[in-house]
């Protein structure tokens, strides 16, 4: 291992570690442009020069020179300031300081640098040189005078993203970054360009000419648009997001975001619910009400009515608290008919291995094969695949793909459409593969047929028989996983929102709607289903959530909640890692936190919950759930047998997702993603139509 001297202080490091990553390791600052610990590196901005003693008699950059034995780097002597001063110097010959009327203003990684490693003025009074503006799409806005040519989007749209459409054209004075075909940037991640890049040459369309950086309130919370649980920052003026951003989780996220989670913001402030309403008997019309007489409408909807003639659904959004309330409640009424699986799922809910992502997020880095079962990870969770993405790009790992083919931004072999083909696979590589460690990857769309529950026993069986979960010499491994879609599936299902003995499950949930055994149906923001379409319309409907979507289309009674940004809430992912989102703003009108709402309601049934604060509720939760107090940890699941033996049809494995922009109630409010979803996903139907 090296040992290497930087500014007087020693260090030693791994073999191949540039002077630049030293540096941060002694914290040392060295200014950087194109330079991103994500990325290649191209070593072209020139910004991290440094001087090595007894090596080349000039700076040689950083980012690019691997460490050597008894080496002495110097980050801030005369020379390497004088380098840095005429490297920026060189880089604002073109720029056109506009600063004031930059997006980027307060937040530029060359309006940081220029005031501290550069010039106070400028000796250049020549013109600047004008770039054209490029059109990448609703999410990206150009400015390309104000390009430095670092080639950090160029690289992240190849790399990590898999959508190589950008690229440097040109020579010289000419050189500019651009599409090579007037394309647009279609990438689920195309949201992160803005991020990488260091001046303000790409932001963000939606966000331009809003906010400035100052004026925002900053909030640290989770991520509620797929199971990931990505770690974001919300940033919010008042009681309006007006932005939202990712942080670094290197276990999860890293310091990646999807864009559906990036940029539907503004779903939050569209079609919202801000009053309670109920059903006027005579016109059958939605009317105001006050949230007393709601709760009294209610109370005289369920009068009457046995335990078993209500029955509760949970959408995909809900926080754990208002799950853990509802669950309570309806314990209370005596309703063993509750479920989570609004997408019509059966599995085996006993064992949590049969439905965690268990070989965690961070985990798939150590496979040395991938198998996707049923699911499209590219519009599931765009941040699982990119990690995919980056184990292929960095190991060459072989990966196989079971269910309908898809562009996944990587080469991938086709095993087939159906279980029988994966079937006929694990016969012909079992006792044969050379893989020590096997991922497979289930999408939960696998599971919504009705022989649900026989697929997830066969399942189990084939891992068994490939090997995917194991101990030996050289440790355990379990790389059985489900992908799920919904951010509140893990937690609802280690909660036990589930059929109790004697409930019944979703599908017989809406059936009961429909024949009169189900008199009563709660929602609890539950959306992702054709409410009006296939609740039965004698059944009393009541609809707890905060946007007026399918299920309040529907409903008889509708109280206001709380989205996501608007409450404290416990979140778990689909690898069953424990996470709090935190309140960033207030919801409108009169909606209130969920969980609120559930305690009044139970007021007014004469069942009072048994908690009054949201840190009671809590410190019930903890104590039937010990696990969940625990923030940013994971209950590892035991493997044992799941699912139930039946009979399985033929049918193949299909991909649950038709449209990644438009999949929840926030996103469907959102002019952002509508705009998305035309732009991106409208010319490939008509493309398909004119076929």
């Amino acid at each position: 291992m090296p040992k290497l001297t930087i500014n007087g202080m020693e260090i030693e490091v791994e073999r191949g570690t540039s002077i630049l990553q030293a540096a941060e390791q002694l914290g040392v600052e060295i200014p950087r442009f194109c330079y991103h610990d994500k990325l290649s590196v191209p070593a072209n901005c020139r910004m991290c020069l440094v001087e090595v003693e007894g090596g080349p008699p000039k700076p040689v950059a950083s980012c690019a020179m691997a460490c050597g034995d008894n080496m002495v780097v110097k980050t801030d002597s005369p020379m390497v300031q004088k380098a840095r001063k005429g490297v920026m110097e060189m880089l604002l010959i073109n720029h056109p300081l506009d600063c004031p009327i930059c997006d980027q203003g307060g937040e530029c990684d060359l309006q940081d640098q220029a005031v501290g490693y550069g010039f106070d003025r400028s000796r250049f009074y020549e013109n600047k040189r004008a770039v054209t503006d490029k059109e990448l799409g609703p999410l990206i806005k150009t400015s390309m005078n104000r390009c430095i040519n670092c080639t950090r989007c160029v690289r992240f749209a190849e790399e990590i993203a898999g959508t190589p459409v950008l690229g440097q054209l040109n020579r010289g004075e000419d050189a500019e970054i651009s599409t090579f075909i007037d394309e647009l940037v279609k990438t689920e991640l195309s949201g992160n360009l803005i991020d990488v890049c260091p001046v303000g040459a790409l932001t963000s369309k939606p966000y331009a000419f809003k906010a400035r950086p100052w004026e925002l309130r900053k909030t640290e919370t989770i991520d509620v648009h797929d199971a990931i649980g990505a770690n974001i920052r919300i940033d919010v003026r008042g009681r309006e997001v007006m932005r939202i951003l990712p942080r670094l989780h290197e276990d999860v996220n890293e310091e990646w975001l999807g864009d559906r989670s990036r940029f539907s913001y503004d779903g939050l402030n569209n079609a919202r619910l801000d009053r309670p309403y109920i059903r006027d008997a005579e016109s059958g019309k939605l009317k105001e009400a006050s949230w007393d007489e709601a709760f009294a409408f209610i109370a005289q909807g369920l009068k009457g009515l046995k335990g078993e003639e209500i029955a509760g659904l949970v959408g995909d959004l809900a926080d754990l608290e208002s799950v853990i309330a509802l669950k309570d409640l309806f314990k209370r009424l005596g309703s063993p008919h509750m479920d989570c699986r609004t997408d019509g799922a059966r599995f085996d809910t006993s064992n949590r291995a049969g439905y965690l992502f268990n070989s965690t997020i961070a985990g798939i880095e150590q496979a040395d094969s991938i198998l996707l079962i049923g699911t499209n990870p590219r519009w599931e969770a765009a941040l699982i695949n990119a990690r995919i993405r980056k184990v292929i790009n960095e190991r060459r790992i072989p990966v196989g793909v079971v269910g309908e083919a898809a562009d996944l931004t990587y080469k991938y072999h086709h095993v087939g459409d159906t279980l029988a083909e994966l079937e006929k696979m694990v016969a012909e590589h079992k006792g044969k593969a050379k893989t020590e460690r096997p991922l497979w990857i289930i999408g939960s769309g696998v599971f919504a047929r009705e022989d649900g529950a026989a697929v997830h026993r066969r399942l189990y069986e084939l891992a068994e028989e490939m090997g995917v979960v194991r101990t030996d010499e050289n440790g355990s491994w379990n790389g059985f996983n489900v992908l799920h879609r919904a951010a509140s599936r893990v937690g609802a299902l280690d909660a036990g929102f589930v059929p109790q003995d004697g409930g019944r499950d979703f599908s017989e949930i809406i059936q009961g709607t429909k024949d009169g055994s189900v008199k009563a149906l709660y929602l609890l923001g539950a959306d992702e289903f054709d409410v009006r379409g296939q609740v039965g319309w004698k059944t009393f409907v009541i609809y707890q959530g905060h946007h007026g979507d399918a299920g309040a289309a529907r409903a008889d009674v509708i109280l206001p909640g709380a989205a996501y940004t608007e409450k404290n809430g416990i979140y778990i992912n689909t690898e069953g890692r424990v996470q709090y989102a935190r309140k960033g703003s207030s919801p409108p009108g009169e909606a209130r936190e969920d969980w609120k709402i559930l305690r009044a309601l139970s007021d007014a049934l004469s069942d009072q919950l048994p908690y009054d604060t949201h840190a009671q509720l809590r410190a019930r939760i903890f104590e039937q759930f010990p696990h969940m107090a625990q923030e940013d940890t994971i209950l590892p699941a035991d493997w044992s047998a799941f699912g139930a033996a039946g009979k399985i049809s033929g049918e193949g494995f299909k991909n649950p997702l038709s449209d990644y922009y438009l999949t929840n109630a926030i996103c469907r409010a959102s002019a952002t993603m509508q705009s998305c979803s035309t732009a991106f996903l409208g010319d490939r139907s008509l493309a398909e139509a004119a076929e």
